[in-house]
């Protein structure tokens, strides 16, 4: 995997430490942090939690963060997996996101995370954001953000949790849905997106033009109708391949479509899930277009989203191909996000 290196702003650290500070800094803070500036997101923070093992958020979201904060003044802080013996940026390990005490002074979450047992330490910041009211905005395996152990803390958070009170967390009660299958070929039939009916207008869909959203992601599978709530904004064509001029799948998998974008409400606050997402996806304009106006939306700046809104890449942006990687890969690249800087 190639990571540019190069490609990264000047960014100043936060603190950890009780009673977090948004402007300390700490040279080898894991966590890299946009300052933001002019723009309809001056003075509002955003919050992105990487972590996931298959879909590379550790390089679809610093690029998410820098767009927003350089064409927009979003002060971005960006979360990662870390293996706690090297500090080195380790998506495999899934016990440890440090950081997320940023999200007391937070105006919205963007998570992509899969599988997740954080400690309650981590947790606890976490789900204080949720059960304010504030917005949320999921990529991918956030659906399944969360698999915390049965008699931890904070375990009706996981993706398949089984009470009636909160079932099948995060996923399901947060975003509108959890883990349920590929429905689409995983890497040999990609995603374009469709509006759904009634949602051309939307001002999340602004910029954007019916089947301009391309995601080498496949479709994922969904249960319908969906919750009470959730309002679908763009359907999911299974495409036969891996290419936009490839054509769709003939068969049952496109009858009916399943949504791959849709919005609804938690505790009050705005939120906008996507089952597309990885790092490659974003190389896709329609993708990046969609994901820059559901966070301008989830915040509350609709009347800002232009059909010319900047979503221009900052910096070289080469994402990898998803996949999980073998053996001690992330060992071996030993890669600290202080080396992002």
């Amino acid at each position: 995997m190639k990571l540019p290196l190069a490609a990264f702003l000047p960014v100043t650290a936060l603190s950890l430490a009780a009673g977090f500070s948004p402007g300390s800094a700490a040279a080898a803070d894991p966590w890299l942090v946009f300052e933001g500036g002019d723009g309809p997101g001056k003075g509002k923070h955003i919050v992105l939690i990487s972590g996931d093992e298959e879909y590379r958020s550790e390089e679809g979201l610093p690029q998410l963060g820098k767009i927003l904060s350089r064409h927009h003044g979003f002060k971005c802080t960006v979360l990662f997996a870390i293996d706690p013996a090297t500090g080195t940026i380790d998506p495999n390990n899934g016990r440890n996101i440090p950081g997320t005490s940023a999200l007391a002074t937070a105006d919205l979450l963007i998570i992509l995370t899969r599988f997740r047992d954080l400690p309650d330490e981590q947790m606890k910041p976490i789900v204080d954001y949720l059960e304010s009211g504030k917005p949320v905005l999921g990529l991918r395996t956030a659906t399944h953000a969360f698999n915390i152990g049965k008699d931890k803390t904070y375990a009706r958070y996981s993706y398949n949790f089984g009470g009636k009170d909160y079932e099948q967390g995060f996923g399901r009660q947060v975003l509108g849905e959890t883990w349920i299958s590929h429905h689409g070929g995983h890497k040999s039939q990609a995603t374009r997106g469709i509006f759904a009916p009634g949602a051309a207008e939307s001002p999340l869909l602004r910029g954007i033009k019916d089947g301009e959203i391309f995601a080498l992601t496949d479709v994922y599978g969904i249960r319908l109708p969906q919750p009470e709530g959730c309002v679908p904004l763009v359907l999911g064509q299974v495409v036969a391949g891996m290419k936009p001029t490839d054509p769709a799948l003939e068969g049952e998998k496109n009858n009916p479509m399943m949504p791959v974008a849709w919005t609804k409400t938690y505790r009050g606050g705005r939120v906008f899930t996507t089952t597309m997402g990885a790092s490659n996806d974003l190389a896709n304009d329609g993708v990046r277009r969609l994901v820059i106006n559901a966070a301008f939306w989830c915040v509350g700046l609709e009347d800002q989203i232009t059909p010319t809104l900047d979503i221009s890449l900052v910096g070289p942006y080469e994402p990898s191909m998803y996949g999980f990687m073998k053996g001690d890969y992330w060992k071996e690249k030993a890669l600290k996000v202080e080396d992002l800087k």
